[in-house]
């Protein structure tokens, strides 16, 4: 049985990152009632594999994509202590391969590549209503920082 591995998306991944870009917006569909209807892209793919800022990483196993996520290298607000972080976004794993462990693999590889930018702060979005996303983040080392807050008027 071949191992899971991990390598940086190409452009030739992009088909398949669209179609898990989708699955994940209609994952989070139940947790974000201001979402529009239909295909909604949050990320422009190909700039982030393209970006010398960011990594883009697929998890592979004999040939099939299983997961990705990437890690994105922003300017910090001037009022912080880092002036750069790295935004982690775009995680998702095929539904047959979750509770595998492939999440925390995907991050502590992201970290790694992190690291290596010399960028210490890492930051990530996600629903307070997704428990089992922020279990997976809260066992990787992330904690809650801030929650944001909406009201829709009439």
């Amino acid at each position: 049985m071949n191992a899971v591995t991990a390598r940086s998306a190409t452009l030739n991944d992009l088909p398949t990152l669209h179609q898990f870009l989708q699955a994940l917006v209609e994952a989070e569909r139940p947790f974000d009632k201001t979402l529009q209807e239909g295909k909604i892209y949050y990320y422009d793919l190909q700039e982030l594999i393209e970006s010398d800022d960011a990594e883009v990483l697929v998890l592979e196993k004999d040939g099939n994509l299983l997961a990705c996520g990437y890690a994105h290298i922003r300017q910090a607000k001037l009022y912080l202590k880092h002036t750069r972080y790295a935004h982690l976004g775009f995680m998702f794993v095929v539904p047959e391969y979750r509770g595998k462990g492939l999440n925390q693999q995907l991050i502590a590889e992201l970290k790694k590549w992190i690291l290596s930018k010399g960028v210490k702060e890492v930051r990530l979005e996600v629903y307070e209503e997704n428990t089992g996303a922020v279990k997976a983040y809260e066992k990787a080392g992330f904690s809650k920082l801030l929650t944001t807050m909406r009201c829709e008027l009439e």
